[in-house]
């Protein structure tokens, strides 16, 4: 029997300036996103969605969790990587499942390391972040 600190847990997860934070309890197997259920998205970020879901049902045998995932900030894709992030390192913190971290990781080292890419910062005196003024002679 799980403790009551196990009913409800929260994870985050991050891509480019989107934050996600997923509320994962045991439940009918609901995924929500911002209020709506996930079907609800384009075809391509449903798809997205559904990859650790589906990965998590193949490896537990069944998905008899709810998941709130609240995505503030950046922009649709990386809401939508950010929320995958956030669920499928949900699943496995809430499950406490090895095998099921063997398998994301397997399938996708991104569903459960963060991308920590991020746009490189404007220098002094300069128009970009790389590029230099031109030096004339003339």
């Amino acid at each position: 029997m799980q403790s009551k600190a196990m009913e409800k847990l929260v994870v985050a997860g991050k891509r480019k300036t989107a934050i996600a934070k997923a509320a994962i309890s045991r439940g009918e197997g609901n995924v929500r996103i911002n209020g709506k259920p996930y079907q609800l998205l384009s075809f391509f970020h449903r798809l997205a969605i559904e990859e650790p879901i589906k990965i998590a049902k193949q490896v537990l045998g069944e998905f008899n969790f709810d998941i709130d995932v609240k995505v503030r900030g950046g922009g649709i894709e990386g809401q939508i990587e950010a929320a995958r992030l956030a669920i499928a390192k949900a699943l496995v913190k809430f499950t406490r499942s090895n095998e099921l971290k063997k398998s994301y990781l397997a399938y996708d080292r991104h569903l459960l390391i963060a991308d920590t890419r991020r746009k490189e910062t404007r220098k002094p005196r300069d128009s970009k972040a790389r590029a230099k003024r031109q030096k004339s002679y003339r």
